[in-house]
């Protein structure tokens, strides 16, 4: 099963005197690009967090925010009431610039509860497990979206690999029939070779054999089924299926663009477009495949 790259979760865990809110969210992108907003009490523990991250997330540009909250703060924490003081101010300052007829509430100040509250160790630990929780719930919620989502992604691949498939038979079948129209050519073509290298046979076979290997597009048939079949195992595969998906595609369309070059039929010619036509639109959907 594939995973999409654009996901969104969120957990909030309470508990221990903790309301802590995990947040994340993916968008497309190349390698794994992660961008961390945490408060200045987990900061140390970044690092940490970040790990997590990336065990679960292969790539994609992710946003992660994390917001804790200290319930009963005032009562329950180590109060450093000096700071405390210092935030009320700014507050008021705040208050008297952008709406003077405003109070201040115990919630605009517990918003900056992580300026004035001293931490004792044991509660920085409970404060990092909890957030850990928080986390992993919300990158669990991101991989379920992630998944319903790569799923919808599958279908049209399918979808298109399957046109593609039909195409290329119809393109095997035409191609049995152009080789004949073109091997009378080739007979007619080889007489006056013939008359031009009676005295050179070795240059005339070489002659011969380079009129039929032009139009010869079996082994490119061939290639590109084998490029289906590994397209369609590599869906199935969960281990950073786009970037694998991308390189086959890439020989997918080197083999149509192969066919178009060398067949001598018209109609195969517009076969073949249609199938560069639908491997452009898997080009741009796999680009969402992590």
């Amino acid at each position: 099963m594939i995973l999409s790259m654009t996901g969104y979760g969120k957990s909030v865990v309470e508990k221990d005197g903790f309301s802590i809110e995990a947040e994340i969210k993916t968008l497309n992108s190349r390698f794994l690009d992660l961008s961390v907003r945490l408060p200045r009490s987990l900061s140390s523990k970044e690092l940490e967090i970040r790990e997590a991250v990336r065990k679960k997330i292969k790539r994609g540009k992710v946003v992660l925010n994390i917001f804790v909250n200290k319930l009963n703060a005032a009562e329950e924490l180590n109060i450093d009431w000096q700071a405390l003081n210092g935030v009320v101010k700014t507050l008021e300052k705040i208050k008297e610039k952008a709406a003077p007829d405003a109070g201040i509430s115990l919630e605009n100040i517990l918003a900056f509860q992580s300026y004035f509250q001293n931490d004792k160790p044991e509660e920085d630990e409970k404060e990092f497990e909890i957030t850990m929780e928080a986390l992993e719930n919300a990158i669990a919620d991101l991989i379920d979206m992630r998944k319903r989502e790569g799923k919808t992604l599958e279908k049209d691949l399918l979808g298109r690999i399957k046109n593609i498939e039909e195409r290329l038979t119809e393109v095997e079948r035409l191609d049995k029939i152009a080789i004949q129209e073109h091997f009378a050519k080739l007979i007619e073509r080889a007489k006056n070779l013939y008359a031009d290298f009676a005295n050179d046979p070795e240059r005339l076979n070489s002659e011969l054999a380079l009129l039929t290997e032009k139009s010869d597009i079996t082994e490119e048939c061939v290639r590109l089924r084998s490029h289906i079949k590994m397209f369609r195992e590599t869906l199935n595969d969960d281990n950073e299926a786009g970037r694998r998906l991308n390189f086959i595609l890439q020989e997918m369309n080197r083999e149509a663009n192969t066919i178009n070059s060398k067949t001598v039929s018209t109609e195969i010619v517009q076969i073949g477009i249609g199938i560069k036509e639908e491997l452009e639109k898997i080009r741009e959907q796999i680009q969402n495949v992590e």
